[in-house]
């Protein structure tokens, strides 16, 4: 029996890594996609008349369905019903549907089309008024509270967007539960948070790539088509399907050798959330998690446009190298580079070796953050957000495999993320008259940042199966998603709409005043921090195990 065991493809480390690579490759396109206008949203507005509330809104709804259909609780019944590959192919496929929808939205094609006059007349959420003893009463909640999905005034390619965005998102929030519960399939009992961490630091080089490549199709040829871009998008989500269809062949090898059959084993029973609700560990990292995603998704939406209000960016010449499209390919090529070698680091034996490549990895990193500031580009500073995440991913969850202490993370990730936004509301805009000193703060606090976000992959998704039966792993996950998309579809838009009331008659979309939207994130980071040291306490109490090793 052990034999036949050890001759299975889990216990294959290529074929495991494969089978993540595959995952992890998938959400690198749907990363790519789910920001693939944040870089360009001066343009937005110079081409479409997207003002940071349609910006906001049209991002917010990513989420909409998700939160307020309820579809990742259905995702979660779904994945737990029909099992990883089925589940993997369709988020795949829905990702694409909605893909498409948005390019059409923004392209040429739109404007003017009967699909446009419809839109522009239709979907206008204003307020919705009775009169009850003599008190006129908003029965429209959305409107009440200045977070509709829609609205009067919204520009119509916004809307039509939006509601491809809803689509698209549907799809990305299932594959990202998918991919949760496909690791823990595949890795359970091994190197899970390393897995983990690993799949989420190659997905966050899509927020690095949209950074750099959006704006290159945009402005490609020398004329403005943002829809170049989003097209650029919807070829990566062709790729996400391929990616699922392999996996789907591998995993459906993997059950036949092991004789499983997810779908079928324990089937999943509404009875069973309330083991999953009755979890107060399980709230806690809900919580915590909302929290912490809002203060990092929302921003990297607005995160270009914010260091084009708070640097003195002078484009270069026109016929200069640092103005050539060349130099945005050599630019992502040392990127890779920096990511590749400090990722391999991790896992060489010889020390020759590793410091050889952590070595490289560093002298690369320097030479992207000159050509950065060479080029005068704010998304290609902002682009180093997931770089040092990359290198230290596998560090941490390999620590949290081996030693633990996953709850001391999120509670360390939580002070950094409050200093990287108090920096960028106050000392940022210090430097703003300094052209290096500016650019230097913020490479420094952007790679902080991103270190920050690395702590939660590589410590909080682990720790999902102590606190839950194994039957219900997609169910839970599914609910975690779900309470972090109420924050994920709120956040885009109150940012938004607090740049716009605190911004008044400024048209110009590189002249914003961010403090007011960044001290909001920050108070976020305060209410993971203070959660993240309640749940240390929970857990000493109860013996979840947060703190305990994965491998034993």
């Amino acid at each position: 029996m052990n034999q036949q065991i050890q001759k299975t493809l889990r216990d294959s480390a290529a074929m495991r890594w494969t089978a993540l690579l595959l995952l992890a490759l998938a959400m690198f396109c749907s990363y790519i996609f789910m920001d693939i206008l944040s870089p360009i949203k001066d343009l937005m507005q110079e081409t479409r008349g997207w003002d940071s509330l349609a910006f906001g809104t049209m991002q917010g709804s990513e989420v909409f369905l998700n939160v307020f259909a309820f579809f990742l609780i259905f995702a979660g019944i779904i994945l737990d019903k029909m099992g990883v590959r089925f589940t993997a192919v369709l988020s795949a496929v829905v990702m694409l549907v909605g893909a498409i929808i948005k390019w059409y939205a923004v392209s040429e094609s739109f404007a003017g089309s009967g699909l446009e006059v419809w839109f522009t007349e239709n979907l206008n959420m204003g307020p919705l008024y009775v009169n009850v003893w003599g008190l006129n009463i908003n029965l429209n909640l959305f409107d009440a509270l200045g977070v509709a999905p829609f609205y009067e005034g919204m520009p119509a390619s916004a809307k039509f967007a939006a509601c491809g965005f809803m689509i698209f998102g549907c799809g990305c929030e299932m594959a990202g539960i998918t991919v949760s519960r496909g690791i823990v399939k595949w890795f359970k009992g091994r190197e899970m948070a390393l897995a983990m961490g690993s799949e989420m630091a190659l997905a966050r080089l899509g927020v690095a790539t949209c950074m750099i490549f959006s704006p290159f199709f945009a402005r490609l040829g020398g004329e403005i088509s943002v829809s170049r871009s989003v097209a650029f998008g919807v070829v990566l989500m062709c790729i996400a399907l391929i990616m699922t269809i392999v996996y789907f062949v591998m995993d459906s090898k993997l059950d036949a050798q092991t004789g499983e059959a997810e779908e079928k084993d324990d089937p999943f029973k509404i009875s069973d959330l309330g083991q999953i609700l009755t979890s107060s560990g399980f709230w806690l990292v809900a919580l915590l998690c909302v929290l912490y995603y809002s203060a990092i998704f929302p921003f990297q939406k607005y995160a270009v446009n914010m260091l084009q209000c708070n640097l003195d960016l002078v484009e270069p010449a026109a016929d200069s190298f640092w103005a050539s499209s060349s130099v945005t390919i050599v630019q992502y090529i040392i990127m890779l580079v920096v990511a590749a070698a400090g990722f391999a680091s991790n896992f060489q034996k010889k020390p020759a070796t590793k410091y050889g490549l952590l070595g490289l990895s560093i002298v690369a990193l320097i030479t992207y953050c000159y050509m950065g500031y060479m080029r005068q580009s704010a998304e290609a500073i902002f682009a180093v957000f997931p770089l040092l995440a990359v290198l230290i991913t596998p560090i941490l969850g390999s620590y949290v495999d081996h030693k633990g202490k996953a709850a001391s993370m999120l509670v360390l990730g939580s002070l950094l993320l409050i200093g990287c936004h108090l920096t960028f509301a106050f000392i940022l805009p210090l430097f703003k008259g300094s052209a290096v000193g500016g650019v230097a703060i913020a490479y420094l606090t952007i790679l902080v940042l991103g270190a920050s976000f690395s702590l939660v992959p590589a410590s909080l998704w682990p720790s999902v199966p102590k606190l839950v039966d194994a039957k219900v792993i997609g169910s839970a996950y599914a609910l975690i998603f779900w309470i972090q998309n109420i924050g994920l579809w709120l956040f885009p838009l109150l940012i938004g709409k607090v740049l716009d009331q605190t911004n008044p008659g400024v048209e110009d979309p590189t002249k914003l005043n961010y403090t007011a939207p960044l001290l909001m994130l920050a108070a976020l980071g305060v209410a993971a921090l203070l959660l993240g040291l309640l749940l240390k306490v929970v857990d000493k109490k109860k013996g979840i195990g947060l703190e305990e090793p994965n491998i034993k």
